[in-house]
């Protein structure tokens, strides 16, 4: 990580913004076109996905999009796919850990939610042991309250938080993942000390409706997609989004006079130990299936950006992403 972007980002942070620092997926993700579609030899016939969460959620989503478009693309025969969720995939990362690390056949998700988990838990098994294939999506945290909630917007959320922080319980994804990390920022903005912030962890996006519906929490932080349904239903009302114009139809954070923004991406890895050439050679077969028409098609459904990342380039940026976590633990006193 450039000298630079790490000051800029200790000063935002001490300052109790959210900076948007070049190449930072913590901020604001630059829509990247899908790659062209490029023919290669077939990965093989039967591959592994590992999805360190719960069905239903983000990783599920994208894993299982990710499948299809690869046997759609025809560069593999048959998926077979394994969820092993918990503690902001850390669990599955472990269990990767341990029956996979080698194989050259399974792949494993991952992103932001598992960088900030990382962070938090300090697990005996991390990110370390993994080799980035690509980033594949970003989109931005959609912060919700049921329908008949006195909060409306933003400010009210706001205005209740400085009020009284411990009355206010916030309900998301796993500890340390980027719904509590934005959550904590969200609190600090207003003025409340992180310290009193009644966080809810939830290992699908199903349980974060319910807590709300039910009245268990105040207020919701997830990814659109896992929210939909209930706000076309009319059962929750969104009052802002993480990015930094309004989206999806919902005013941005931002635009309500509060100075941050955050994206959270996901992506495919697969063990450190497997060879260079076969990496190369999943790297092109994800390649080929992301620019597979059911792949846009699933893109377009969800509200997902295209924010293709390979390489060196996705490598330091998980290593920037892990370094913005652990600062923000420590700032924002988060707790595990």
């Amino acid at each position: 990580m450039k000298e630079l972007d790490r000051r800029q980002l200790l000063t935002g942070l001490a300052a109790g913004t959210l900076m948007s620092v070049s190449g930072n997926s913590w901020s604001q993700i630059a829509k990247t076109p899908a790659p062209k579609l490029k023919t290669g030899p077939k990965l093989g016939a039967k591959l592994r996905i590992v999805i360190p969460a719960n069905a239903g959620g983000g990783w599920d989503q994208t894993g299982r999009a990710l499948g299809t478009a690869m046997i759609s693309a025809g560069v593999v025969d048959e998926i077979e796919y394994e969820n092993k969720g918990g503690k902001g995939g850390t669990i599955g990362l472990a269990h990767y850990a341990e029956k996979f690390a080698a194989d050259p056949n399974t792949l494993i998700m991952g992103g932001t939610v598992m960088v900030g988990a990382v962070a938090l838990q300090k697990p005996a098994v991390d990110m370390g042991i993994l080799a980035p294939l690509a980033r594949l999506t970003s989109d931005y945290l959609v912060m919700v309250v049921a329908a008949n909630s006195p909060i409306k917007n933003a400010s009210d959320l706001s205005a209740a938080m400085k009020a009284n922080l411990k009355s206010v319980t916030v309900a998301g994804g796993s500890a340390g993942g980027v719904d509590h990390i934005f959550s904590g920022v969200f609190a600090r903005a207003t003025g409340a000390n992180p310290d009193d912030l009644t966080y809810l962890p939830f290992a699908g996006g199903s349980e974060v409706v319910s807590a709300v519906l039910s009245g268990k929490a105040t207020v919701g932080i997830s990814g659109y997609s896992e929210f939909s349904s209930q706000l076309a239903g009319g059962q929750l009302r969104a009052i802002g989004v993480s990015s930094r114009k309004s989206s999806f139809g919902i005013p941005s954070i931002r635009d309500q006079g509060m100075q941050l923004d955050m994206a959270n991406w996901r992506g495919v890895f697969t063990g450190k130990a497997v060879p260079a050439e076969r990496q190369a050679a999943m790297v092109e077969a994800v390649r080929q299936a992301t620019a597979h028409d059911s792949w846009k098609a699933v893109l377009k459904q969800n509200r997902w950006d295209a924010s293709w990342l390979t390489g060196k380039d996705f490598a330091e940026q998980i290593d920037f992403d892990l370094t913005t976590a652990r600062v923000m633990v420590h700032l924002l006193k988060l707790k595990a």
